[in-house]
This record gives structure tokens, sequence and C-alpha cells, in this order.
């Protein structure tokens, strides 16, 4: 199929929103079943070849082993233990409170005993009010729902891609059911010094200097799909640097920049993979130029290391 669909977000904003909170459902209970990784790289979803997944989890906290599954070409939330048990239901004609109720109710059948802190929407607009009471988010299109992951899947490869240029630690690339963008990360060994008021969230995310590269499908914010990277903490003047290709640029988000390529401008590059992969690596070595990561030393051209292989390349 074509690289890089069309993905407006007027047409599918609805569904996203529905689509978002179901995410966020599963989320928390990956969070609550799964082992703690640093940066909470335990937390986020996998791509699979039909959709998403939680990946296995439980053992470590007397459940069965388990994994949720979003399955976006047949449309269905399939919950999976490891002697071969199944429960699935349709994600079409679902609220988020039957989709909750409904996803509770297979992990019950199972056997799987999951408390949910909080059972509402992180940093959403609605987040005050629990998932079992929201009957207004509703509206699913499976196709803009297959589309979406698609998408994903070009995306995810790409970032594969620019993953293994680095040497360094660097997370995998895995999409956030909170933010609802997809994102690999890599980190120099500075440790940041953050005060006290830091959420416990940004805390451990944030715990050592980073470089993030990433897409997102637009939010009220942001009203359109787009490719973007981030250093943190900013180092001083990282807007000044200079980025490619000539429609990427930077915006002031939340008191710091993003480095920005819209979807549109991306789509219309005569070699958008090229351009989206150029523009993750201008927008990593103006961060790593600005904060003082040695970026010869760190880098892996074609995802190899070792020095008599890479001579033979």
């Amino acid at each position: 199929m074509e690289l890089f669909p069309a993905m407006p977000l007027a047409g599918w904003q609805p569904t996203k929103a529905t689509m978002h909170r179901f995410c966020q459902v599963v989320g928390k209970i990956r969070l609550a079943a799964g082992v703690r990784r640093n940066h909470w790289w335990n937390a986020p979803f996998h791509l699979t070849g039909r959709g998403l997944t939680t990946r296995p989890m439980g053992q470590a906290d007397g459940n069965p082993i388990f994994t949720i599954d979003f399955d976006l070409v047949g449309h269905r939330l399939v919950v999976t233990t490891l002697d071969g048990r199944e429960v699935s239901f349709p994600l079409y004609g679902q609220s988020v409170a039957s989709f909750y109720r409904a996803t509770m109710e297979a992990l019950a059948f199972l056997d799987v005993r999951v408390e949910i802190d909080l059972p509402h929407p992180f940093d959403l607009p609605d987040a005050g009010r629990s998932f079992a009471e929201d009957t207004e988010h509703a509206q699913y299109d499976p196709v803009q729902v297959t589309r979406y992951w698609q998408v994903l899947s070009q995306v995810n490869l790409v970032l594969e891609e620019f993953a293994a240029g680095y040497s360094g630690k660097v997370s995998p690339v895995h999409h956030f059911w909170h933010t609802f963008d997809i994102a690999c990360t890599r980190f120099s060994d500075r440790v940041i010094d953050q005060p006290p008021s830091v959420d416990p969230v940004t805390r451990e995310a944030y715990s050592r200097e980073v470089i993030s590269s990433g897409f997102w499908f637009g939010d009220d914010a942001f009203p359109e799909p787009a490719f973007y990277s981030y250093t943190a903490p900013e180092p001083e003047g990282l807007d000044r640097e200079p980025l490619v290709p000539a429609a990427a640029g930077w915006i002031e988000q939340r008191g710091g920049h993003l480095a920005v390529l819209r979807y549109a401008d991306a789509r219309s590059e005569p070699d958008p993979r090229g351009a989206v992969l150029a523009f993750y690596q201008s927008a990593y070595e103006a961060g790593a130029r600005r904060a003082g990561w040695d970026i010869e030393r760190l880098a892996c051209p074609g995802g190899v290391t070792d020095p008599v292989l890479s001579g033979d390349r």
C-alpha cells in the first residue's frame, strides 16, 4: 500500500478519541500487571502484524501469564492466557463504558485479577470521569482504525531504522497509550537532577538526558499529524539549529521547543521515507551538538558496532 497514506485528524477525530480511551483502559491494565522497567518501558504497546499488543504479563503478581491484543484487522480485543484459553469481543459498537466492562469481564473469566489504580483517562479533558461512566465516546470507524494501525506500522519501521544508527542506550520503538504517539528515545548517561516538585511519572521518564524522536496523530493544540523530536533537558540555543528538509521547523511547546515535520509535508517530498530519516537525524544532531554528546563515537551506521565488521561494509 501507499507509504504514509493521508490521515487528516478531522477525518477520524471522534474515532480517535474513542480508540485513545480504549488504549488507556488496556494500558492501565498493562501498568498494573507488568513488571516495572526503567523509564516506564514496561508501559507502552508494541506493534504486531495485526494491531497492538501489551506483550505477556502476569506471573510475578500471581496472575496467569496473559496478553491483551488489539486486532485492528478483525477489529476485536483478544485476551489470551499461556494455556491457550482466549476471550475476544468486537471493538465496534462499544462505548468506553461497555468496552471497560467487557475487558474486565474477559479478565475475570480467565481468572486474571487486576485492580486499576485511577480507572479514568490520563491527561485527557475528561480525566475526572471514570471509564465505567463514559458512554459519550462510542464512535468507531473500522476503516480509519485500520489506517491508524497501518500508518503506525510504517512509522514503526522508519523509527527502527533510525534507532539502528545509535550505539548507546536506546529505548524500543513503542506506542504510548497515554499520549497516543509512537517514539524511540536515545539516552546519554548524564543523570538529571530534578526538583522534588516534579511528578513521579516525569521524574522516571527524564531521569537521564534524552533525545526523543517520534510521530503523533495530532490533537486540539496541534491539529494535524506530524513527526517530531525534542531534547530534554533542552540545551540553550536548540531552536537556532538547522533542520532538514526545508519544510521542518521548530515550534514552541510547553515552555520548550519541538522539532516538527508535518506529515503532509513529508508526504509531498520526492522520497518521504528518506525525508523523515533525514529529519530525525538533523534533530538528533541539533540536540546532541548543543548538549555536548560525542556524536561520532555514538554512531552505529547500519546497526553495526564491531570495528572489523564496520570496515567490511
